[in-house]
């Protein structure tokens, strides 16, 4: 069993700092890798934007792990574009500047969440719709070896996917090859899905995994989940890619040091 790989996502954690400056405060903690979610205001931001923020990632000297594509305004509701007709164009427009990201960075993963269930359209239709938007992205990043990501989300009542077996069915329903499961711990367990039965059900089918833990979605050791337990039975069973650190710190502890549960010989992939 090899030791688990850490990357942190600069989209939720080091808030306190421009988002620019968190992939070299992230190296500073210790850490080699760093996860973004999609970090512009619209799909096809200035090429000038484009340059700064991959110098922020390349000058801190970390390894950019992960990207989401646009999923619109995520603190308005918002949780993805791919199944959204209305707003389909625009997930098709990010597909050139997320592959050019991925080229200059090095990233290989690339996460598109679904996006809700809109009042007024047909579920199978927007099923549809993903369906098709799902492969087109994975073809589009395909040209630079990288994986589309499908996640299952908690706490947005309209997102559909809600467990591992929901985010299977829609990978298939694509029917590329390069598109894997993000195993986010914390929302399986927070949407009562059993995270053992499904590590096992998808060992192959596992690309990425992000973890916090349950309830709470504090760093590990803040509530129930065994997160130390669900990595290692992720390493046995084969999986070697990074585990994101996509949690929030609420209490003061947490907001002092956000990475106080992971000694800091274990921050580095080196």
């Amino acid at each position: 069993m090899t030791n688990a790989r850490y990357t942190v996502n600069c989209s939720i954690l080091l808030t306190d700092l421009p988002l620019l400056e968190r992939p070299a405060a992230a190296r500073a903690a210790g850490f080699d890798g760093v996860e973004f979610w999609w970090p512009f205001p619209t799909s096809t931001p200035d090429p000038d934007e484009v340059d700064t923020f991959v110098r922020a990632v390349t000058d801190a000297g970390v390894q950019l792990t992960g990207l989401n594509f646009n999923a619109g305004d995520m603190p308005g509701g918002d949780r993805g574009l791919v199944s959204w007709p209305e707003r389909s164009a625009e997930f098709r427009a990010n597909f050139d500047v997320v592959t050019s990201i991925g080229e200059r960075t090095g990233c290989r993963a690339f996460n598109a969440l679904y996006g809700n269930r809109i009042e007024g359209e047909d579920p199978a239709r927007q099923d549809d719709l993903g369906a098709e938007n799902l492969a087109l992205a994975a073809q589009a990043v395909a040209r630079i070896d990288g994986t589309v990501l499908v996640e299952p989300v908690s706490g947005a009542a309209a997102y559909p996917l809600k467990t591992a077996a929901e985010a299977v069915a829609a990978i298939d329903r694509a029917g590329e090859t390069n598109i894997g499961l993000l195993f986010d711990v914390y929302h399986l367990a927070t949407n009562g899905d059993d995270v053992d039965a499904a590590r096992t059900a998808y060992a192959d089918r596992i690309a990425h995994v992000q973890i916090a833990d349950a309830p709470g979605r504090d760093q590990p050791g803040t509530g129930q989940a065994p997160i130390a337990r669900w990595t290692a039975d992720l390493l046995a069973g084969g999986y070697d890619g990074w585990f994101g650190l996509e949690y929030k710190p609420a209490s003061a502890a947490s907001q002092a040091d956000p990475f106080a549960w992971l000694p800091a010989a274990e921050r580095s992939s080196r």
